[in-house]
């Protein structure tokens, strides 16, 4: 048989083949191990909450094969990196209750097929009246199904119930002495979400350099796109502050977490106001506002902002405490400088649209300042009085 010459297109073509498929192999090996490796830890709760928690139904209570203690603590504590409190209760009430239905339904009516068809509606209808998740109904639902259609339990019409609140219990209790860092994720994306204002404060700066609004432009949709992370902030900080308020080993880290909510709510409002400011930015540009020393000016300033905006960013990243205070110190008074010459006469922001510029700039610059930890007497205290 003919082979293709090693320089046909054949041979070309094959060899562009098999590269392409070796890179696919290679790109789905490296997501598969990052996916191992950030599974381990969950992998393990999840492991040794579904042995505790079948060991426990086993052994204390004397419940024979109680495969839905694990099976229920499986499922409430789910394949989380970090699990929430309240979605573990949530998860565990919405297991317990379906077997508590097909208990219930089970002693009255017996089983079989048309029995399990009924438990199933039923189950679901409850579900969609607690709750209008989706999740919630398919554990419901799945739970009571497996209660009819198994074996009746040997314990009693009610010990695969009990065997559900076990599973929670234990779920619960790992959720909430499992030591983890509850502010990592917060600090996180407070670090990404100041990467991005620095960024877009050094657009801002470049375009009025430039005299080009695109530029702007891009800063502008940049600052926009931030609002699913800030949102995701708010959710972290709220999952964390929960977790502090019931495990007895997260009490030292409440009064970080009480700090860290206020700094993402200004951190929020900052934003906002970030937006109205790369909008005026556009304006002034495009309306050709100010003469060169004034964009000059206002570029420099922007720079300057951006420069402590950089420090705050890497400041609520500092591991420990002492150096978390002493670098937002050093921010603050970053920030102070910045603020101290929002003057728009000291800025060359003469004409209408530029002391608009100046004066959006002074509400944005005291919400970083209180981000930073100071209270709002004091971040007003650094602009000049005009």
């Amino acid at each position: 048989m003919h082979q293709p010459a090693s320089g046909s297109p054949g041979s070309s073509a094959l060899r562009v083949g098999w590269s392409r498929v070796r890179s696919f192999a290679a790109r789905r090996a490296r997501a598969g191990a990052s996916r191992v490796r950030s599974s381990i830890v969950p992998a393990a709760l999840s492991a040794v909450c579904a042995v505790l928690a079948y060991a426990f139904a086993e052994f204390v209570l004397g419940h024979e094969d109680p495969l839905f203690a694990a099976t229920a603590s499986l499922i409430a504590l789910g394949f989380n990196r970090d699990p929430k409190v309240r979605k573990v209760i949530e998860v565990a009430a919405g297991c317990t209750l379906g077997i508590l239905i097909g208990d219930l339904m089970q002693a009255v009516l017996g089983q079989g097929y048309w029995q399990a068809v009924l438990v199933v509606f039923t189950s679901i209808m409850v579900a969609r009246f607690l709750d209008s998740g989706a999740a919630f109904t398919l554990q419901m639902s799945l739970q009571s199904i497996l209660v009819v259609l198994l074996p009746a339990s040997e314990g009693g019409p009610f010990t695969r119930s009990l065997d559900a609140v076990v599973g929670g219990f234990i779920a619960l209790l790992v959720t909430l002495l499992y030591p983890k860092n509850l502010q990592k994720e917060a600090a996180t994306g407070l670090g990404d979400l100041y990467a991005t204002v620095t960024r877009t404060l050094r657009d801002c700066s470049e375009a009025l350099r430039n005299h080009e609004s695109r530029t702007a432009w891009m800063a502008l949709v940049a600052c926009r796109g931030t609002q699913p992370a800030v949102e995701n902030l708010h959710k972290d900080v709220r999952n964390a502050r929960e977790v502090a308020t019931f495990s007895p080993t997260q009490r030292r880290s409440r009064p970080l977490l009480e700090s860290t909510a206020k700094t993402v709510e200004k951190s929020d409002l900052a934003v906002r106001s970030l937006r109205i400011v790369a909008r005026r930015v556009i304006s002034v540009i495009d309306n050709d506002s100010l003469d060169e020393e004034g964009m000059l000016a206002l570029a420099d300033w922007f720079d300057e902002a951006a420069e402590a905006v950089e420090i705050l960013g890497r400041s609520l990243g500092e591991p420990a405490a002492r150096g978390r205070h002493k670098s937002l110190s050093v921010a603050r008074d970053a920030l102070g400088g910045a603020a101290s010459r929002l003057d728009p006469s000291e800025l060359g922001a003469t004409s209408l649209h530029g002391e608009a510029l100046v004066m959006l700039l002074r509400p944005m610059m005291v919400d970083l300042l209180e981000a930073t930890g100071a209270t709002h007497d004091e971040a007003v205290s650094y602009l000049p009085q005009l």
